[in-house]
């Protein structure tokens, strides 16, 4: 076992006497010892419950023969970061996430690990870190929150709260029932309802193998959610007893299963980035092409909100990952999973219990995948919109440039009444390098929609989108404006084609004139100068190679 290189040996008293200390007895160190990587956080509604399952799975994992020990890894809420300085903090978290399961792993030479997760950024940067030292792994997810109710409505966070802003600010709603549904809008402990970035992160998890059958849909505070847990602690010890490590489930086939399952679903934009950057800690090669290829020839057959009006409670209800499995079971791969079953005989044991809410492939929600990638001279390394969420009307759309250079500025210009219709918004300077940190622009856009614009306003970025966010967004514009990308020479009245069919996206100036104005400009000045950020700006890569360090 790997952790005999601290608890076996004459030169290893003093590493024992530290070891007792814990609590471990001298009949443990025959046994492997595993990391339970918790994310638990009294400040993200998805990770508040996790103590609970933190003793469900040392439970498992003591019952089956392992010795558990738990260390912390931080957490980010996106939705409290968002539509300020704080969101350049979440996706360069995932990097240090990524090096903290990394770094206590190997420094205390544990045998495997558990993932203890849910949000956002924290389940791809436990999965990369895990990735990098490739012992056997298990990730269990913290579940979905369940809708909340208010006069007879389900509502979900994005569109019921961040909306609201928009609804306000255009008269459709009184300030005051604005606030009688902020309360009601998140009921409890979970991550967010409907099928936003940490929710598509669990469904791909599990789609790849990582996680036990119906881990990604069970609701956080469900007995089956706690079930998942234990039995998950059971497994971690199997795994280990049998030597499978990750990078025996995580292949290139395993991740080819979660973009079309992401496809299927029409998942989060950001599962790009984090699928690219899991695949780049593994030692695979996923590029943007592939993701579009692999959308063309997958329907969107799963409909949940903000795309749709269906929940993660609809779709656990309905048979979960395993019966969308079930429908895409001939274009998926057979891989190996966490459970011991292959991918197909997960599928084969699945039961369809809503033909609505998951559609054949026949009689799907659209005929290609949830997202596409769009290429053009605006994106000559490619741009990343949700076509899932982006009405018939607005998937070929021609517009006039109005130019904003943070996202406070685009705000600003939307709740004063300078974004009119035909407008095409373009934020520049919040790409991975730009930002730093390539912030969500959830707020604009929700602000946009609930003014009445979505179907006559577009909005393109080198930031990034939230998984709630709908309309004709279009983000991860690559090469970024701080790296001299084209986005940065775009002036105001500049036409904008967007033709999401066609994968086109294009600034309709000649040629001559965009030559000067690229051999003209020079960058803004970088935003941060010390700390993280600063540091992270001066390592991070373009989006289209996930914006991991280098």
């Amino acid at each position: 076992m790997r952790s005999d290189e601290v608890k076996k040996g004459l030169e290893r008293f003093p590493h024992r006497a530290l070891l007792f200390a814990t609590g471990v007895k001298r009949r443990d160190l025959n046994k492997p010892f595993i990391g339970i990587a918790s994310s638990y956080t009294d400040l993200i509604p998805g990770h508040i419950h996790l103590r609970t399952l933190e003793a469900r799975i040392k439970d498992g994992i003591r019952k089956a023969g392992g010795v558990p020990f738990i260390f912390g890894v931080p957490g980010i809420c996106d939705g409290i970061a968002m539509g300020h300085s704080g969101m350049r903090y979440s996706l360069a978290s995932r990097e240090i996430i990524a090096d903290e399961v990394e770094s206590i792993a190997q420094a205390h030479c544990l045998d495997g690990l558990v993932l203890l997760t849910n949000c956002d950024k924290i389940t791809p940067g436990m999965i990369m870190g895990a990735s990098r030292i490739n012992v056997p792994t298990i990730v269990m997810t913290g579940g979905p929150m369940k809708t909340g109710l208010y006069k007879g409505k389900r509502l979900s966070l994005v569109r019921d709260t961040f909306e609201l802003v928009g609804k306000v600010k255009s008269g459709e709603i009184s300030f005051k029932e604005a606030c009688n549904i902020e309360e009601c809008a998140c009921p409890g402990a979970g991550s967010c309802q409907g099928l936003y970035t940490a929710n598509t992160m669990a469904c791909l998890t599990e789609t790849m193998g990582l996680s036990l059958t119906g881990c990604a849909t069970a609701l956080a505070l469900s007995k089956k959610r706690k079930d998942i847990a234990y039995e998950s602690g059971k497994k971690i010890v199997e795994l280990i007893k049998k030597d499978i490590k990750i990078r025996k489930i995580l292949t290139a086939k395993s991740i080819d299963n979660a973009v079309r399952m992401d496809m299927a679903l029409g998942g989060s934009s950001n599962s790009v980035l984090h699928l690219t950057a899991i695949a780049h800690e593994a030692g695979i090669k996923l590029s943007l092409e592939m993701f579009d290829k692999i959308s063309k020839t997958t329907p969107d057959i799963v409909s949940l909100e903000p795309s749709g009006n269906f929940y993660m409670e609809d779709l656990d209800a309905a048979g979960g990952i395993p019966a969308v499995m079930k429908r895409l079971k001939s274009k998926l791969n057979n891989c190996p999973t966490v459970n011991g079953k292959s991918i197909y005989e997960i599928a084969d044991k699945a039961k369809i219990l809503n033909d609505d809410v998951i559609r054949p492939l026949n009689n799907p929600y659209r005929k290609e995948g949830g997202i596409a990638i769009l290429f053009g001279n605006l994106a000559p390394k490619g741009a990343v919109v949700k076509q899932a969420a982006v009405s018939d009307a607005m998937m070929r759309f021609k517009g006039k440039a109005i130019c904003f250079n943070s996202e406070e500025q685009a705000m600003r210009a939307i709740m004063q009444g300078k974004v009119k219709k035909g407008h095409v918004v373009v934020i520049r300077y919040e790409g991975p390098k730009g930002g730093p940190g390539m912030r969500e622009m959830l707020s604009p856009t929700s602000a946009i929609v609930g003014m009445g614009l979505s179907n006559s306003v577009a909005l393109i970025t080198d930031g990034r989108f939230s998984g709630g966010t709908r309309g004709p967004c279009i983000g991860h514009v690559s090469p970024e404006a701080a790296t001299k990308g084209p986005i940065a020479i775009i002036k105001d009245g500049d036409g904008i084609s967007i033709d999401i069919p066609k994968r086109k996206l294009e600034l309709l100036i000649d040629k001559n004139t965009f030559a000067k104005r690229m051999k003209s400009f020079k960058p803004i000045a970088p935003k941060i100068n010390s700390g993280y950020l600063a540091r992270y700006a001066r390592m991070v890569t373009s989006a289209d190679k996930g914006a991991v360090l280098e």
